[in-house]
C-alpha cells in the first residue's frame, strides 16, 4: 500500500503522522495566566526545568485538546527553548495530539492478536459509523478515533481503550454500542481500571494534576473494580490441576538482598572504620562486575577515591579535595561535611 506523506493511509500503515501541526481554530480557548502558573508548578517539581517538557505538554492539551502552536510558544518561552525543540518532543509521541481532538479519544488496537481476533473489523466498523480515518474526529466533536499499535492487554483481545480506560475483548457490535453512548454523552464503566472522564481530563491527569472534583471522586477513581480473569486464567488452571512449573537446573537461588552485608552488621571494632564505611567496603569487594562496583563505590562515605574513582577529566580526585569541585562536575556532590 502506497500513500502520501501525512495522509491519513499513511498514519493508519506506520503508526506515523508527518502532517505539520493544525493551526488553531477560532473557537479554541486561549491559554490563561493559570496555565503559565502551573506549567511554572509542573518545572519546580524537577532540578533541571526542561525536563518538565512532557507533563508540560499534556498540561497545554487539556486545556486546548491538543498541542497547538501556542501550546508550543507557551513551553518553549517558559523552558528557555526553541519552539523548533518543543515541536520535535510533540511530534514524537503519539500521545500529543497535533489537531483538535473529540471529547473522547477512542483507540482501537490493530495489532497481531488483537487483528486476529477482529481488531481491523472493529476500526473499519467504527470508521465507517462516524465517517473518520485514523486521528480524525467525528464531525459532531464527539469522537476522535486512532489505531493503536498496542495497548499492552493481549490477553483481552480484541481491546478498545477510551481516554486510554480499557474496555477489554470488544467485537464489532459492542464496540459500535459503546461510541454510541459516548456520542450521546454517555460514560461507560471501563472493563477495569478508573471511571471514564474525558481525553481533556485525562490529560490534565498525565501532567501531575487531579482531573477529579475532590478527594472522594480521586479515591473512588483508585479504588474501582477490575476485572481479572483473563490474566490469572493460567494461575486458576494450574491450581484446579495441580500442576506445577518444572524445576529449573541451574546454581541454587541465592537469598534476597537484604540491604547491608552480613559480615559488617556488627562494627568490627577496626580503628578509624565506621559501621557505615566497613559496609561500603563490603558492598564494594562483593560486587560481581565492573558496573556494580563502580556503582558501590560511588555511594561510598568516601566518594569512592580509594577504589580508584577517576573523574571525567581522567585524573584521581585526592581524600581532601572538596565535593563538586574535581573537574567535569556541578557541585551537586554531597559536601565534605556531608561526607
Amino acid at each position: 500500500m502506497s500513500a502520501l506523506p501525512g495522509s491519513a493511509e499513511g498514519a493508519a500503515t506506520t503508526g506515523l503522522v508527518d502532517s505539520p501541526v493544525q493551526p488553531a481554530p477560532a473557537d479554541l480557548p486561549p491559554l490563561t495566566e493559570q496555565t503559565r502558573l502551573e506549567a511554572r508548578e509542573i518545572m519546580a517539581r524537577y532540578p533541571q526545568p526542561r525536563s518538565a517538557l512532557l507533563p508540560m505538554l499534556h498540561l497545554v492539551q487539556s486545556y486546548q485538546g491538543y498541542v497547538s502552536p501556542e501550546g508550543v510558544a507557551l513551553c518553549a518561552e517558559e523552558l528557555g527553548l526553541t519552539k523548533a525543540e518543543v515541536g520535535a518532543v510533540a511530534t514524537f509521541y503519539t500521545m500529543y495530539k497535533r489537531r483538535p481532538t473529540g471529547r473522547h479519544l477512542v483507540s482501537v488496537c490493530t495489532n497481531t492478536l488483537c487483528a486476529v481476533l477482529g481488531g481491523q473489523r472493529i476500526l473499519d466498523a467504527l470508521a465507517a459509523d462516524l465517517d473518520v480515518h485514523h486521528d480524525e474526529t467525528a464531525a459532531d466533536g464527539s469522537v476522535t478515533l486512532e489505531h493503536a499499535e498496542c495497548l499492552a492487554a493481549c490477553d483481552y483481545a480484541p481491546v478498545v481503550t477510551v481516554d486510554y480506560e480499557f474496555y477489554d475483548q470488544q467485537d464489532v457490535e459492542s464496540a459500535r454500542a459503546l461510541v454510541a453512548a459516548l456520542r450521546r454523552g454517555e460514560k461507560p464503566l471501563p472493563t477495569r481500571g478508573a471511571p471514564l472522564t474525558d481525553f481533556r481530563g485525562v490529560s490534565r491527569q498525565l501532567a501531575g494534576f487531579s482531573q477529579h472534583a475532590d478527594a472522594g471522586a480521586a479515591r473512588a477513581a483508585v479504588d474501582a473494580p477490575g476485572e481479572w480473569g483473563p490474566t490469572l486464567a493460567g494461575v486458576r488452571l494450574a491450581a484446579e490441576r495441580g500442576e506445577t512449573a518444572p524445576p529449573m537446573d541451574g546454581p541454587e537461588p541465592q537469598p534476597a538482598d537484604g540491604g547491608e552485608p552480613a559480615d559488617t552488621v556488627a562494627p568490627s571494632g577496626d580503628e578509624g572504620k565506621t559501621p557505615e564505611k566497613e559496609a561500603a567496603d563490603a558492598r564494594v569487594a562483593a560486587a560481581d562486575n565492573p558496573a556494580e562496583r563502580a556503582g558501590a563505590a560511588q555511594t561510598h562515605p568516601d566518594r569512592g577515591t580509594e577504589y580508584g574513582r577517576r573523574t571525567p577529566g581522567g585524573s584521581r580526585p585526592t581524600p581532601d579535595t572538596p565535593a563538586g569541585t574535581e573537574p567535569g562536575t556541578s557541585g551537586q556532590g554531597p559536601s565534605p561535611r556531608e561526607a
